[in-house]
């Protein structure tokens, strides 16, 4: 069984509350080495079988349709999830 994870973010010039709540509570909290946050979404999608090139193009086609709103949110990652394992 494979795995392909999203990751979706608002677009640059969107306001992005959450993050700017997270930005305010973080100093507070003594993580005074962030200058800004974004919050995003993230999405993990499991296959039956590997991941391959077909079943990412889909996953990128479904990320741009479904998952986003392509007025507000740019899809950042499409990825192999046993990548990120392995280099993580």
């Amino acid at each position: 069984m494979g795995r392909v994870v999203v990751d979706v973010m608002p677009k640059p010039e969107i306001l992005d509350p959450q993050g700017k709540a997270v930005a305010g509570a973080l100093p507070r909290l003594g993580f005074t080495q962030f200058s800004s946050v974004r919050q995003g979404k993230r999405f993990e999608l499991e296959v039956d079988g590997p991941v391959t090139a077909e079943v990412l193009a889909a996953a990128r086609e479904a990320a741009e349709h479904v998952l986003s709103n392509p007025i507000i949110e740019d899809v950042v990652t499409v990825f192999d999830a046993s990548d990120d394992v392995a280099a993580g």
